[in-house]
């Protein structure tokens, strides 16, 4: 179950940090509508990871994507590519 309370319950900062634990967030409302989370640094540092892994991921599909429509180059071909924008 969801752990709200109102944001003016952080005058008692310390209760509300200690109810924070991995998995256990602490939303806080203002006004009745969410405003911002407390959350475990372990779980944010996972949640972080899970993030560019799935950035990583659609980056890839869109890699493999464009190789199926549009095929690839040989190797001489990247290697003239490469020398040609060092010349710039």
């Amino acid at each position: 179950m969801p752990n709200i309370k109102p944001i003016s319950d952080l005058r008692n900062y310390t209760a509300v940090i200690n109810e924070v634990a991995y998995g256990n967030r602490v939303y806080l409302t203002k006004n009745g509508h969410g405003q911002c989370a407390i959350i475990d640094m372990k779980e944010l540092d996972e949640l972080d990871k899970q993030k560019a892994l799935y950035q990583l991921m659609c980056k890839l599909n869109d890699a493999e994507d464009s190789i199926r429509r549009h095929g690839t180059i040989s190797a001489d071909d990247l290697e003239a590519e490469l020398v040609c924008c060092e010349d710039d």
